[in-house]
């Protein structure tokens, strides 16, 4: 087998997903785009060229504020999982098992083995943070893409109120507005709702070669065995 499909089926997931993340966000830029300058020209203003509306604040705020919803999603899960059970779901740890687990169980310390990543093995801060660094990691992004959703945001919310001819408001006063809830809590509450439903229906629904499902014989009851 040559490097380059070995490369690709051992990191077929991340390809992907990755690739499908590329298309889909150029075929939001094509169809934003259009119903963009569909707005323009119902206000009598010159249209835009494609180019000209991939630096728009109005293309910027809403990849932002989708970024923003699922880095949420999984950095609440993330640190959720590890006290947060659901009995009968592979996306919860058995019931004995919240918490973050012994130091043999997590091979840290001087249980870890020669494959260990390096941090697993020593003590003090650098290992504290490795233990977490995934949620970290989430909860950054997540903070980071709030903060370009906001700031974009109220760089479009101004551009709308200018066209209409009323005063722009400052960052501060967007983040305590109407506009800036509604996009954030609408992300959120959807986000929040495919957790639970992944949760709560893997219980009971199956998908036969998934790790994210339990084999299909497995009992109803049987809690963290993934297929």
């Amino acid at each position: 087998m040559s490097a380059l499909p070995r490369f690709v089926r051992e990191n077929s997931l991340t390809l992907a997903f990755g690739g499908g993340f590329l298309l889909s966000l150029v075929g939001q830029a094509i169809a934003g785009h259009a119903n963009f300058n569909n707005e323009l020209i119902a206000e009598n203003l010159h249209p835009v060229t494609f180019w000209g509306y991939l630096r728009t604040s109005d293309f910027a705020v809403d990849v932002t504020e989708n970024w923003q919803s699922e880095f949420l999603q999984f950095f609440l899960y993330v640190f959720g999982t590890v006290w947060l059970l659901q009995r009968g779901s592979p996306e919860s740890k058995v019931m004995h098992k919240a918490g973050p687990q012994s130091d043999e169980e997590q091979k840290v310390g001087r249980y870890a083995t020669e494959e260990s990543p390096r941090w697993a093995a020593v003590g003090g801060l650098r290992q504290s943070l490795y233990s977490r660094s995934l949620g970290i990691v989430m909860c950054l992004i997540f903070l980071l893409s709030w903060l370009a959703q906001s700031i974009t945001g109220s760089a479009a919310f101004n551009e709308r109120h200018l066209r209409d001819l009323q005063a722009p408001i400052s960052w501060g006063a967007y983040l305590g507005s109407a506009d800036f809830w509604d996009r954030t809590l609408q992300n959120w509450q959807s986000e929040l709702l495919a957790v639970a439903a992944m949760a709560i229906l893997s219980v009971f629904l199956r998908q036969r070669g998934s790790p994210e499902s339990k084999p299909v014989g497995s009992p109803h009851t049987s809690t963290g065995v993934e297929g």
